[in-house]
């Protein structure tokens, strides 16, 4: 399979562009109230300068730009603006707007106050949330008014420094599955679009109440519907003055939790086909990864159609390691922990030291075709064997090795992660932390008199084979223009006297390694 390293590019057609975008952000979204005051962004934007981003996520509040209706006030986002152009910082803008976290906590007090004009959503016992209702098109046309402000503002003043913009945040129902106000009551009632009779395997005209009743998943379909025709209209304005990439975010629907126990009907992966129908104008849905499993909560976002980015999981020692893998496996857009202005320095320090071998990958201006993949390891997932045509390289942990510290039964090992990139059929790059890359062939000799063992998930036999050695493994850096620099030669020890490539937890490098064949 032929993918695109890294760099993702990107054909915007679904938002009338003819040019074309590159996205790579190493990023770092900043804790929800970190920018509320002018003396909060001059203080936190050379922090995030010197922490190795290249680009800081930051909220957009309502409640700061409308704090009357109809009067906006841009001057914390103009001042964001100005701070991140002085630091060499792209931004994304996160709209906290009608929803942030499910709840409507960031609209101004005019909004939340006035809960006639902007109703709320309610729990089928009738408790009433502090949840705009979806379904208001007061609360439509006020949010509306707002982000239709701050991108219009944007397009005038920050095209050079904003990336991309969130709608919203982390949408979704809590308590229920749906609304049951009367608003949402009448919308139940209605007859399902005809854009959906094919994701819902239908052929005539039926309502949702006919089809799903009180079925919560089938009450999450018709409210995750509602949800992204609302966000889509959104996009439908900001087309009106830009054309920057607009995504949104989800909170996950794990630990077997039912919908309303999670964020109901928010852009959920299995919930996919139902964002794209009502809001065709996103780039992608992205995952907030803040649960165990994050290598199989990316994997359920990396579809065709939908670019992986993670604008938001744990800000921990193991961000780097993360990064290295989203990159690597699914060619992200972009990957950012949350709160990385109140991270611990370990994690910054990791995060910092991944961003660097990145930025020196992507120096390396390697062609589209390349084929990389992303390697994630920790005390329970601690292997993958990768077959390259007749290559196979087998990959782990680097505390799989005898030699390496010991841990205590049952304690955690700190994860390796690292990009394997293919150079050509006999040349490799590895970089990251904590792995263990080991390359062998499979290639049939009848003529050989030497046999190699062959072990495979398909298969345990034994087969003649051209045998594969390693030429050598130097330790590089790859300057800004692209040209590789070698730093040292690793042998003897340090590549177990030519068995296999590897990089001690804790150490971030970049290896080149060279292989040759032998019989």
């Amino acid at each position: 399979m032929r993918i695109r390293l890294l760099v993702l590019l990107l054909t915007m057609t679904a938002f009338g562009l003819q040019a074309q975008e590159r996205l790579f952000i190493l990023g770092g979204e900043l804790s929800n109230s970190a920018v509320t005051s002018v003396e909060d962004i001059d203080r936190v934007m050379p922090r995030m300068k010197a922490l190795g981003l290249n680009t800081v996520l930051t909220p957009a509040y309502w409640e700061f730009l409308e704090p009357e209706e109809g009067r906006f006030d841009y001057t914390l986002i103009d001042r964001t603006v100005l701070r991140a152009r002085e630091n060499g910082l792209k931004l994304v803008f996160l709209w906290f707007g009608a929803w942030k976290n499910s709840m409507s906590c960031y609209a101004p007090l005019w909004f939340k106050k006035d809960t006639k004009r902007f109703p709320r959503a309610q729990t089928k016992e009738g408790k009433r949330l502090e949840i705009a209702s979806c379904f208001s098109e007061e609360v439509f046309q006020a949010d509306n008014r707002a982000f239709g402000a701050l991108m219009r503002h944007l397009s005038q003043t920050a095209g050079d420094v904003v990336s991309m913009v969130q709608v919203e945040n982390e949408i979704g129902m809590l308590e229920s599955a749906r609304d049951h106000s009367p608003l949402a009551e009448r919308a139940y009632d209605e007859p399902i679009p005809r854009k959906l009779y094919k994701t819902l395997g239908i052929s005539k005209p039926t309502t949702w109440r006919q089809l799903y009743g009180s079925d919560p998943y089938g009450e999450e379909k018709f409210m995750a519907y509602h949800y992204a025709r609302y966000v889509g209209r959104l996009c439908e304005t900001a087309r009106r003055y830009t054309q920057m990439p607009l995504y949104v975010n989800a909170a996950m629907n794990s630990r077997n939790r039912q919908p309303g126990q999670y964020p109901s009907a928010g852009p959920l992966a299995h919930l996919i086909d139902f964002w794209k129908a009502g809001a065709p104008g996103l780039l992608c849905l992205a995952p907030d990864i803040y649960d165990a499993g994050f290598k199989d909560w990316a994997d359920r976002y990396a579809l065709p159609g939908n670019p992986l980015f993670v604008p938001e999981c744990h800000c921990t020692e193991d961000c780097g390691a993360r990064a290295m893998y989203v990159f690597g496996e699914h060619h992200a857009l972009g990957f950012s922990p949350f709160a990385i202005d109140q991270a611990s320095p370990k994690a910054t320090e990791n995060l910092a030291r991944a961003y660097d071998l990145l930025k020196q990958i992507v120096n390396s201006k390697l062609p589209d075709s390349t084929l990389s993949w992303g390697l994630l390891f920790d005390r329970q997932d601690k292997e993958r064997i990768i077959q390259d045509e007749d290559m196979r390289i087998t990959c782990r942990h680097y505390h799989t090795l005898p030699w390496a510290p010991q841990t205590p039964e049952g304690s955690a090992w700190p994860e390796g992660g690292a990009m394997l990139v293919k150079l050509s059929k006999s040349e490799y790059l590895l970089a990251g932390t904590g792995v263990v890359v080991r390359f062998g062939s499979e290639i049939a000799t009848p003529h050989s008199n030497q046999r190699s063992e062959i072990v495979n998930k398909h298969s345990d036999h034994r087969s003649e084979t051209v045998q594969v050695g390693i030429g050598s493994i130097d330790e590089v850096s790859i300057d800004e223009e692209g040209t590789m620099h070698y730093l040292r030669r690793n042998n003897g020890d340090e590549n177990h006297q030519g068995r296999h490539a590897q990089i001690a937890c804790g150490d971030w490098k970049i290896l080149h390694i060279k292989l040759y064949t032998y019989e």
